[in-house]
């Protein structure tokens, strides 16, 4: 049996519910599911469970747009951002359109039936089952589910304990009362550092380099202050969340145009906190402020663990595993009854699945990004990817948002294809993320992830002020983003028709799954 929808949707994590919010809210009178692989909604706020998970942006920001965070911690916990998406699918309608348990394999568009046809596995059976769609969504992020990345440290057969990675976190790992070094400097790394110190006999942050942390509060002042003079739970959104957008956007401006002032400013801060006691060469990177994505930390908590003494870090390369624990450069041996791996991410498109157009395999990587959102020969796709330098959903309501745009146009103009077309000249050998920072996850995706251009709309300048101009206010038919219509005559929006020579095209119904 196959089943058709006019917009499908891949991932029910915060980016695939923000769509079909949107498609909801926007009155696209458009049919749609999603297929999500694991059991439940949230993607990685699922995925993830290890101690003290949470998100590394303030929720003002990180919440949808069209519908407020409650509450006043800057920084909140995964199984509260997953409880935040479940009611906010569950508001708009959303959970029943949802398959759990599916894995996409294959997407294939044909132009000739103007559809996309998607390979699905259900995983706990292994029945293959088939979908068609006018309408392709990738809100999988940009990492593999399966396999985080985990380089292999020479020795590491030799340790008489526990090796663990933070995406694979087991749930019975006892550490109470145990020495743990946490190998690692991002994010992952200085949540689980204090997360841990409580029940662990000691925990060591092993980094090979340092990275900017800064310190914030652990709940946000001007929501603390609306709330006890009873503003609007609705107000105090909207006013914190402005003010945290401008903030975020003022201080990576600052960090790119005078990376001398920044630095200085981030490690004045670091050294306030945490104290005389703590060496500052484990707190001062050798690249500038924003070359790699700033880590936070609320009320400070890495610091007080550090100044406790019940956390400290090393600042070396790992030399060797041994029996008890990692050696490192320096010939110190740092004993160690668990050791977690917080070495990073592995980057993979669309969930793995392989992607087509009329029978020819897309290599992503030669692809240019248009808008942060489209990609260049892919019709009637949407691919949703968050920045890097300020909160993912900033960016994901935006492509919604946009994407609904479009999707009002075709129906209003009887259009039924979109697609992009990037020229020669618009084509650099930068990938959509080699803009902004220089994170070894970045680099090792390299060869997966999408170009960008070389100016305008291909240009990817991670600035939310000027992706809401492009995205939500600019013109949708601008010359190159191109429609075609039932009888498939294509429309550049500048230049007129072009006559196709595919024909008339079929037009597909809005039967739900």
């Amino acid at each position: 049996m196959t089943r058709h929808v006019d917009v499908l949707i891949i991932g029910a994590g915060l980016s695939g519910i923000d769509v079909a919010c949107h498609l909801e809210k926007e009155n696209t009178g458009r049919s749609y599911a999603i297929l999500e692989r694991r059991n439940a909604i949230g993607g990685t706020w699922d995925l993830f469970r290890y101690p003290g998970i949470r998100s590394d942006s303030d929720m003002y920001s990180f919440g949808y747009g069209f519908r407020p965070w409650r509450g006043t911690k800057m920084l909140a916990d995964g199984a509260s951002i997953r409880r935040y998406i479940e009611e906010t699918a569950a508001e708009y309608g959303v959970t029943s359109k949802i398959r759990f348990g599916r894995k996409v394999v294959s997407a294939s568009w044909s132009t000739p039936d103007n559809r996309w046809t998607v390979r699905v596995i259900e995983e706990a059976t292994g029945a293959e089952e088939t979908w068609t769609s006018t309408f392709l969504v990738g809100c999988t992020g940009y990492y593999d589910y399966d396999n985080g990345y985990r380089p292999g440290f020479p020795g590491e057969e030799t340790f008489s304990g526990q090796i663990v990675h933070p995406q694979h976190w087991p749930e019975d790992l006892d550490y109470r009362g145990k020495k743990v070094v946490v190998i690692g400097s991002g994010a992952t790394a200085i949540t689980l550092v204090p997360s841990m110190v409580d029940d662990a006999e000691h925990v060591t942050m092993l980094q090979r380099s340092p990275t900017y942390i800064a310190s914030i509060p652990a709940d946000d002042p001007v929501a603390v202050g609306l709330t006890k003079v009873g503003s609007p739970a609705g107000l105090t959104y909207q006013v914190g969340r402005a003010r945290n957008i401008a903030v975020q956007q003022a201080s990576y401006q600052l960090s790119r145009k005078q990376p001398g002032l920044a630095r200085k400013m981030f490690l004045n801060w670091v050294r306030a906190a945490v104290g005389p006691g703590v060496d500052m060469r484990h707190f001062s990177p050798s690249y500038a402020p924003w070359d790699q994505r700033l880590c936070v930390v609320p009320g400070g908590d890495l610091f007080k663990a550090l100044r406790r003494g019940r956390a400290s870090v090393v600042t070396d390369t790992i030399d060797t595993f041994t029996e008890k624990g990692v050696r490192v450069g320096s010939g110190e041996e740092i004993e160690a009854d668990i050791v977690v791996t917080a070495t990073g991410l592995t980057i993979q498109i669309l969930g793995g699945a392989v992607l087509e157009v009329d029978g020819e395999p897309v290599v992503t990587r030669e692809r240019v990004m248009y808008k942060g959102s489209l990609l260049d020969g892919i019709p009637n796709a949407l691919m949703v990817l968050g920045y890097t330098n300020a909160s993912w959903t900033l960016k994901a309501d935006l492509a919604a948002e946009y994407f609904c745009r479009v999707l009002n146009r075709m129906r209003d103009r009887g259009y039924t294809r979109f697609e992009v077309h990037a020229g020669p000249g618009d084509r650099s050998e930068m990938s959509v993320m080699g803009g902004a920072l220089s994170s070894g996850y970045i680099r090792r995706g390299d060869a997966v992830m999408p170009r960008q251009g070389t100016g305008g709309p291909w240009k990817v300048v991670n600035s939310y002020f000027r992706d809401r101009a492009y995205l939500r206010r600019s013109p949708i038919e601008d010359g190159i983003l191109t429609f075609t219509d039932r009888t498939g005559t294509r429309i550049t929006g500048t230049r007129g028709p072009v006559r196709s020579a595919v024909g008339r095209l079929p037009v597909f119904g809005s039967r739900s799954a």
